[in-house]
């Protein structure tokens, strides 16, 4: 199958693509949070209250600065100085607004922080469920660090920053129109002042959003293609050493981590402009409220502490300003995390279920071919009106050099992928008419590349069938002939393997997956052929313990050594997609044919090594 992919599997040109939709991603997310819209009302509700009160704070404290001042120039005149009674109450009646201010507040964190996690905990199971439902086609053409990403990277970030961003829009929305409402009582005149330094703020603002969002997507998607780097040189560095290819994966390394650095670096110098720009900004607005203030107070248009109250405010009003900037910044994160998981959860999927859907009940496992057409891509057909019948309990062989179809016909009698045309049929029933979770319920499958996960011996074999007993599994365990073995190691099958099952040896890890295979009694069974890389003893055991396996089952052999499927009841030789021969061995052997062929040059390889 033709894959243009990039270094180490990443994409081949990400810088070209198009930029995404901003406003309709944001518009998606919001949608898929309404599942929280009273949760929400109450964060909006707590956050407005909790903003409000800490507002009016500032007004209250310029009243105590006032009674301060005036308190001095009375004693100075000879009167009865500080009304220290007064004062205390002002002051007390601050200090409460902030606590009730602090209490909110603190109640729509905790529910906002609620509503983050319930939402990335939500994304994470819709994503592992996705991964279940897509065609195979997906994954065989993405690298695997970028679906890692999505579930990783991205809604991490997507929580983080809709945590922050969600609320500190909603309060630094209403810091804005609170403290506007309060500048406006005391002074319009002042007001005006600090307003028209708004424009520039907002020309500032615009201007980074506008060339930072494409950096912060480029980081989010270069940041997938630098984790599939790592996780394919790690997972390979032994292949990566026996070749002496060091310097090259470094190379693809760094080109891909310069272009993450590149727009992790423009992405983050957008965001670190902001803070100094605005506070610029808003020093120029003190200075002019405070010149004005005092001509102000001259004229006894204000009071003393309403000059205090209103330097607050102007701190007030350009800090949710910033904030607001911060909030860009972290909205360009969500919008770019979120676009990409909800990309990943629209791909097209696999038709799970069948109308009117035939029962896998009673089927006994015959199989036919009909003049099936297939190509991974259409103008590219591999397989060519291939036709076969096979009987339930017969040994099929398929045989053939690399790239013939073997592994291709695997996959489409599992239903990985359909046929272009014609049809394959079990029993009767075109495989289109089961569902496809129960379709595969019928067929048990030993690998040559073993698959083994992070749990005990016991866990492992059990994955044939979940609701086996230990006595099933101990039964299993002996027919695969690796009973004797399992009772050595420490804590026998409670042993636990290890993520890479690095614990056991290769032939020991086949054993254990025929015994996966024989626990889970399948109607059809198929085989890659997998004792190239062990001992002669332990391919005798895998041997023998593939043919109880086989007993009494359809089987589909992918053969590699001919020598083992000379007993085979029909052997398919595939050639370019096609069957050019089929018969069983000494029929083929007889013909002198492309079987025969391949036969003899095995033998006369094992002659020339022996």
């Amino acid at each position: 199958m033709s894959r243009e992919m990039g270094p180490m599997g990443g994409r081949p040109n990400m810088a070209e693509e198009k930029a995404k939709d901003f406003k309709g991603t944001l518009k998606k997310l919001i949608q898929y949070m309404s599942v929280y819209k009273i949760q929400m009302l109450f964060v909006l509700i707590f956050a407005i209250g909790g903003t409000a009160f800490n507002i009016i704070g500032p007004k209250i404290l310029g009243k105590a600065t006032t009674e301060i001042f005036n308190g001095l120039v009375s004693k100075v005149s000879g009167g009865s100085g500080i009304n220290f009674e007064k004062l205390g109450q002002i002051l007390a009646l601050t200090l409460g607004l902030y606590l009730v201010s602090a209490l909110l507040s603190f109640v729509q964190g905790y529910i906002m922080t609620g509503i983050s996690q319930k939402t990335t905990y939500r994304l994470r199971k819709e994503i592992s469920e996705k991964i279940q439902r897509m065609p195979m086609n997906y994954f065989d053409t993405k690298p695997v660090g970028e679906v890692l990403s999505r579930v990783t990277n991205d809604v991490d970030t997507l929580g983080q920053s809709l945590n922050q961003s969600a609320t500190q829009l909603i309060t630094s929305v209403t810091t804005i129109i609170g403290v506007l409402i309060m500048m406006l009582s005391i002074s319009p005149l002042m007001t005006l002042v600090a307003i028209l330094l708004l424009p520039i703020s907002v020309a500032f603002l615009s201007f980074v959003m506008r060339h930072s969002q494409k950096y912060f997507r480029g980081q989010q998607e270069y940041l997938g293609n630098v984790n599939g780097q790592v996780e394919e040189v790690y997972g390979g560095h032994n292949i990566v050493k026996a070749f002496n290819k060091e310097d090259d994966v470094i190379r693809q390394f760094n080109e891909t981590n310069g272009k993450l650095y590149d727009s992790a670096w423009k992405s983050q110098f957008f965001s670190g402009m902001m803070m100094p720009i605005m506070q610029f900004v808003g020093n120029l607005g003190y200075v002019a409220v405070s010149i004005l203030g005092g001509f102000l107070v001259i004229k006894n248009k204000i009071e003393v502490g309403d000059i205090q109250s209103f330097i607050q405010y102007v701190r007030n009003f350009t800090q949710p300003i910033q904030q607001i900037a911060q909030v860009s910044n972290m909205l360009q994160l969500t919008a770019a995390a979120s676009e990409r998981v909800f990309e990943f959860l629209e791909e097209e999927e696999e038709d799970q279920i069948a109308e009117n859907p035939v029962s896998v009940e009673g089927l006994e496992g015959n199989v036919e071919f009909d003049h099936v057409h297939f190509g991974y891509n259409p103008d590219r057909v591999i397989i060519n009106d291939f036709s076969v019948k096979v009987k339930e309990g017969q040994k099929i062989a398929i045989v053939g050099p690399t790239g013939a179809g073997k592994t291709t016909m695997i996959k489409l009698l599992m239903r990985f992928y359909d046929v272009n045309s014609g049809s394959i049929k079990i029993d009767g029933h075109d495989v289109k008419e089961f569902n496809r979770s129960e379709l595969r319920q019928m067929f048990g499958m030993v690998l040559q590349d073993t698959w083994l996960f992070h749990g005990s011996i016991k866990d492992n074999i059990r994955y044939g069938k979940l609701d086996a007993t230990d006595d099933e599994i101990i039964e299993a365990a002996k027919a695969a002939h690796v009973h004797q073995f399992v009772k050595t190691l420490p804590g026998g099958y409670d042993m636990e393997l290890n993520e890479e099952a690095s614990n056991v040896s290769q032939g020991q890890k086949q054993l254990l997956t025929i015994a996966r295979a024989i626990l889970s009694d399948p109607k059809i069974l198929i085989l890659d052929e997998a004792t190239s890389s062990v001992d002669t003893r332990t391919e005798v055991l895998i041997q023998e313990a593939m043919d109880n396996l086989m007993e009494g089952r359809t089987s589909f052999v992918i053969a590699h050594r001919l020598s083992t499927i000379r007993d085979a009841d029909v052997i398919l030789v595939m050639k370019d997609g096609d069957i050019v021969e089929q018969g069983n061995h000494e029929e083929l052997l007889e013909k002198g044919g492309f079987y025969a062929e391949l036969y003899n040059s095995q033998f006369e390889q094992t002659t020339d090594v022996a």
